[in-house]
């Protein structure tokens, strides 16, 4: 059997999900739902990686108030919170000693969105 048949047999012909997703500096690990920084980890918390990656989906890209509530709280409805702020400005400290925390930017028309060259011209020392 080949896996082409074995994609088919198990997948039903869908495509799968990356296991890692890379911008600049950041690598985004599925597997470890956590973000690496040069050689170190965030230790991010399960919403504040389920927030980066579904930004990081589309970088430059605006993800919407409503289309993050939907994809990463599963929230049909608006609540009365700041809940994705929230979890932004954790996402942002998190990322603010490796110089990266302005990577994430609130687009003027409401949501978010990566800005993927903010990812990679941090100054590094080698």
């Amino acid at each position: 059997m080949n896996t082409a048949t074995l994609q088919r047999q198990w997948l039903d012909g869908q495509e799968m999900l990356p296991r890692f997703r890379e911008i600049g500096y950041v690598m985004l690990d599925l597997f470890h739902r956590d973000c690496r920084v040069d050689d170190g980890w965030l230790s991010l918390f399960p919403r504040e990686f389920e927030l980066f990656w579904r930004l990081a989906q589309e970088p430059g890209m605006q993800v919407t108030k409503r289309e993050l509530l939907e994809d990463v709280f599963r929230l049909s409805y608006e609540p009365e919170t700041n809940r994705i702020a929230v979890h932004v400005a954790r996402l942002r400290a998190k990322l603010a000693p490796h110089g990266l925390a302005n990577m994430i930017v609130t687009h003027p028309d409401g949501g978010y969105y990566i800005d993927a060259s903010k990812a990679s011209n941090v100054f590094k020392f080698e």
